[in-house]
This record gives structure tokens, sequence and C-alpha cells, in this order.
């Protein structure tokens, strides 16, 4: 359920909530009851997103922002259904659903831009300037760290497994990762898995047999390690992990050592939008360094852009981690698992794993 949007501080906003989203209007800094309105669609809580639309405001106190939080698949539907039957759709699109926002690039839903950002932006974190990566995301390993008091925690796979299939009884039944059929990233995740590590059923198989919990949601199992109910979760997206981490000392984080997987937010402005050219202004902020570095302090998610300073950025996890990090290219690569007869085929064979012993 999407989570209501939360007032910003000192300005009056209209909020309307029903089941299927939230709308949180954004009156412009100028008081101009009659401004320009910008329109996104974005998966982004409202309230992580606060923090870069106030900065875009006050460099644009012109503009209003009107700001829907959706389920990610709700915003691909959505863009089709406007874009075919209306003629016009949000000015900008954020999302974390990788391939369904590569689909609406690869189907031509998405617009052609030129920004000034891209001829510094990694050559995977864009498709043919209509579809550009924002973030750097690491899949990360999260664990109750009393609940491992001085034993190592697994920082490989193969670990990982080994420990799963050690029969311990102080982990079974405390260990849980995304349910594969529900999370459209933990589908994402897993078939990277598929891709960089040939033992991965292997590895399902001993999540099974240690009586893996499923959940469809980060928060969910964040909160059940945290607090000590689950020993350990697995795949969980490293953004929301280290901001649990911040406020619950006795949650750690393993960024898996034989190789780490990386997402990215990935945003577009829609050829139908409404206002393509705020919708472009917008994405040129996003994209700017002092938008990044809004995004990587302010926001909590890691920073793309390689100027941007701090811990927070992509630049600090490479320090870190370095040839173990595999980010996900914006490629038509990311339309694979779409193809639903493929899908149904790897979701049948997570399942038979999950349940072979």
């Amino acid at each position: 359920m999407i989570r209501k949007a939360f007032a910003l501080s000192l300005l009056f906003c209209a909020v309307l909530v029903n089941a299927a989203n939230a709308v949180e209007l954004f009156p412009a800094r100028s008081g101009d009851a009659d401004a320009p309105v910008l329109t996104v669609y974005s998966a982004l809580d409202a309230r992580a997103a606060r923090p870069l639309i106030s900065a875009f405001q006050v460099d644009n106190p012109d503009l209003a922002v009107n700001y829907h939080e959706l389920q990610s698949l709700e915003i691909y539907e959505r863009v089709i259904r406007e874009a075919d039957e209306e003629g016009q759709t949000a000015d900008l699109v954020f999302s974390s659903a990788m391939d369904l926002q590569m689909k609406l690039a690869n189907d031509g839903y998405a617009r052609r831009l030129n920004l000034p950002a891209t001829a510094n932006w990694p050559s995977w974190a864009s498709w043919r300037d209509t579809a550009f990566a924002l973030t750097f995301e690491p899949a990360v390993i999260v664990y109750h760290k009393p609940s491992f008091g001085d034993r190592a925690v697994p920082q490989t796979r193969t670990a990982l497994s080994a420990l799963l299939r050690a029969g311990d009884d102080a982990h079974f039944g405390r260990v849980a990762t995304y349910d594969i059929e529900r999370s459209g990233l933990g589908f994402l995740f897993l078939a990277r898995d598929a891709e960089h590590y040939r033992e991965t059923w292997d590895l399902v198989r001993a999540m099974g047999s240690a009586g893996i919990k499923l959940y469809s949601s980060s928060s969910a199992i964040l909160e059940r390690v945290a607090d000590g109910r689950f020993a350990l979760g697995y795949n969980i997206l490293g953004s929301y992990a280290t901001a649990w981490a911040d406020h619950n000392p006795d949650l750690g984080i393993v960024l898996p050592s034989d190789y780490t997987i990386v997402m990215a937010r990935i945003a577009l402005v829609p050829e139908a939008a409404v206002s393509p050219a705020l919708g472009q202004r917008f994405l040129a902020f996003m994209m700017s360094e002092r938008g990044q570095q809004v995004m990587a302090q302010e926001a909590k998610l890691p920073a793309l852009h390689p100027n941007v300073s701090g811990e927070n950025t992509a630049s600090a996890l490479r320090r870190q981690a370095g040839i173990q990090l595999r980010p996900i290219s914006v490629s038509p690569g990311l339309l694979v698992y779409l193809d639903q007869v493929k899908r149904a085929r790897f979701i049948e064979r997570w399942n038979r794993a999950l349940n072979e012993k």
C-alpha cells in the first residue's frame, strides 16, 4: 500500500490519497497560484523525494510540482494508457523498475533529450538519450549482529549456501529474501544472480532447506533483521539497508565479495508529456552535481555523478568494492525477463528449487 505523503514544511500542500496512489502538490515558491505545473510519476517515496523537489523549486520558484507516488507497474501501465488513449501523460517518470522503464523507452514512449550531464555519465547508465540511470544502489546481505556474535558472517554466496546447509537451529526460519513472484526488484536481482553465479539454484535450494521467509518489500525484511527476529536477509536493496542501519546499530551490511549487483532508478521524459520542457528541466537538475548531491545527502540515494563526493555515492562504493560491482546496464537486455514465457519458466524453477531437498 502506498504511504500517504507528508506535508511540505512551511508550504501548503494539497494531498489526495486513495488506494491506488498518493498525490502531493508542491505550490510555486513565487506564490503564483497559476504557475506552470510539472507533473511527475514516481515510485520513490514522497518523503524521500521532498528534498529534491524543494531544491529544484529554489532554482525554479515559478514552477509548481504535482507529485504522484505510484507503484512501478502502475506507472508503466498508466503512461501507456494515457499516451495511447489521451495523447498526453506525465512530464517526468522516475522508477526503480529498470525493466519496465527500459520497455517504455524501447517501445517509443520516451523522448530523446539533449542533456549536458550525459557527457559525465557512465556508458552503461543511459540508452539512446531516452532513459537515464540516476542512482547506484547495490544488492546487499543484511544481518543481525548479535545473532552472529563471534561467528563469521558470510561474505560470498558460496559461504552463505554453506551456512544455510549447515542445519544450524539458530538460523532455521530466520533467513529472508524477496518473493520473486511478488517483487519485481527481487526478480531482477535473482535473474542477475543466475547470470553471474553458476550455483544460483544450489543457493536457492539451500534457502529452501533453511526455511527461508519470503517478502515483497525491503522494509518487512529489514525490520525483522534489525530487531533480531531474523538473522539474515539476502539481496536487499542497499540504499534502504543503509537508511535502516543509521538508526538500528544491530543491523550489519555486507557487500558480497564475489560480486555485488548494482541497480539504478531510471528517469525519462515521455514522448506524450504535457510539458516536456519542464520534465527535461527537472531531469537535468537531478543529473546535475547539485541535484545529485541533494540526492545523496538528503534523499539518501547513492548518487551516480562522478564528481559528487561523500560516502553515499558511486565513487565511494567503487573505492570500497572496486571490480566486484556489477551494475545492471540500461539496455534492451533488461527486457529478456518481461517475456511472459521466460518469466514463468524462471519462477517455476525458483519454486521447484525452494522445495527440493
